[in-house]
């Protein structure tokens, strides 16, 4: 069954002949090569462009082994496009071309070559491989499947369809395997033979077993507020191991560079001011985070906000988490007291604030997510998206009351 991805394939289209090199990023087993070689192919294909004008090469197939030399790439594409018409080159797994950053950018100097790659080792993973191509790369980062996206090759209702996907993510390969055992076994060894793998082979990490715990400590902490400081503690505390500062923030950032962990920073919604530190940090896939773990802590509150998170983030928004700063009294004694808000998303000049909750139909769990929201003084959209069966509706005040299926499945287009 064709999965859909007109997110992805629509920002591939809007950069045809914008003069840089297409690349395509994101985790591994995402889905880059079927959107590059299945859905981007297509699209020419029914745009009238002729399957000559298309040069398409998987450089991990064997039979294109002469063809990861710089030169004999380079003269075998130009040979194919020769001087005039357009011609589309696609290149998967680039990165075992040597010097694969010079041959992208000699490509571009030839007119009558429009040129997308993508790669899957941990060099081309990391989000700094635009910065390769001299100011010439132009990304498009692709996320696991979108609930959305994993609706449409599900069989079974969408109840059924969140369990499963919040239960083993959103990876494409998945949606291929009908045992449970099949898709754990699946997750646990991407998990640690080739996510880690990248990781280790790029940074030259021997000793990984404190990177591997760290993973653990948060994937236990989904939403959590860590910085280095508060996990040097815990791996005293808890793991009786000394780990430095400088080590632990060095393992978050390479972590983020492979795409499997993603920062939100807080963000004083009332002093309209970033705060560096602590952040959040969530997966970019919970199957993935639910492997690591064994399958063992599935808390469906932390889950939620994980796969919010994740929506909003692959509809191309930036997400911050606020706070709100309240001055309360009691009698003479004054009280400051710091609200969360989970997400303040921007896209461009437009905001909205988020809360997720599992449940509100109990009147008192409402108030209590409704608090924070309140408490934000400015003109800005104010959303609480909840995974009871509530219907959506807005409430007295003006905010939103979101049933999750309706965010997820796009029903009302708020965000």
């Amino acid at each position: 069954m064709e999965i859909k991805r007109d997110i992805y394939l629509n920002r591939l289209v809007a950069r045809k002949h914008n003069g840089m090199v297409k690349v395509v990023t994101g985790m591994r087993r995402s889905g880059k090569s079927y959107l590059m070689h299945k859905l981007f192919y297509d699209h020419l294909i029914s745009e009238g462009v002729g399957v000559d004008q298309i040069i398409r090469i998987n450089l991990e197939d064997r039979f294109n082994l002469e063809l990861r030399e710089p030169d004999a790439l380079l003269n075998y594409v130009v040979s194919k496009a020769g001087e005039t018409g357009i011609h589309y080159v696609l290149l998967d797994e680039v990165q075992l071309v040597r010097e694969f950053e010079d041959v992208l950018n000699t490509l571009l100097l030839r007119q009558n070559l429009d040129v997308y790659a993508t790669g899957s080792n941990a060099k081309f993973l990391s989000k700094d491989v635009i910065t390769e191509f001299r100011g010439r790369g132009d990304e498009v980062r692709i996320h696991p499947l979108s609930f959305a996206e994993f609706m449409s090759a599900w069989q079974g209702d969408r109840d059924s369809a969140l369990r499963e996907y919040m239960t083993y993510g959103g990876l494409p390969q998945l949606t291929q395997m009908a045992a449970a055992e099949q898709k754990e076994d699946y997750l646990k060894t991407q998990f640690t033979h080739t996510y880690i793998s990248d990781i280790k082979e790029r940074h030259n990490i021997r000793l990984d077993s404190d990177l591997e715990e760290l993973i653990d400590v948060l994937a236990s902490g989904i939403g959590s507020l860590v910085n280095p400081t508060k996990l040097r503690n815990t791996f005293l505390s808890v793991k009786q191991r000394r780990v430095s500062c400088d080590t632990l923030k060095a393992y978050l950032d390479q972590l983020q560079d492979a795409f499997l962990i993603e920062r939100a920073v807080r963000y004083d919604i009332k002093g309209r001011r970033y705060i560096d530190t602590p952040s959040k940090y969530y997966f970019e896939d919970l199957g993935l985070r639910n492997a690591r773990l064994n399958f063992r802590q599935g808390e469906a509150s932390l889950l939620l906000e994980n796969l919010v998170y994740n929506e909003l983030r692959l509809r191309g928004i930036a997400v911050d988490v606020g706070e709100v700063v309240v001055n309360t009294k009691r009698g003479s004694l004054s009280q400051r007291k710091t609200l969360e808000v989970d997400f303040v998303c921007n896209r461009g000049f437009d905001r909205s604030y988020v809360q997720c909750a599992l449940d509100v139909s109990d009147g008192e769990k409402l108030s209590q997510e409704l608090a924070p929201l309140e408490r934000v003084n400015d003109g800005f959209q104010k959303i609480l998206i909840t995974a009871g069966i509530t219907p959506t509706y807005r409430n007295d005040s003006g905010i939103l009351i979101l049933n999750l299926f309706d965010f997820l499945l796009n029903v009302r287009e708020v965000i």
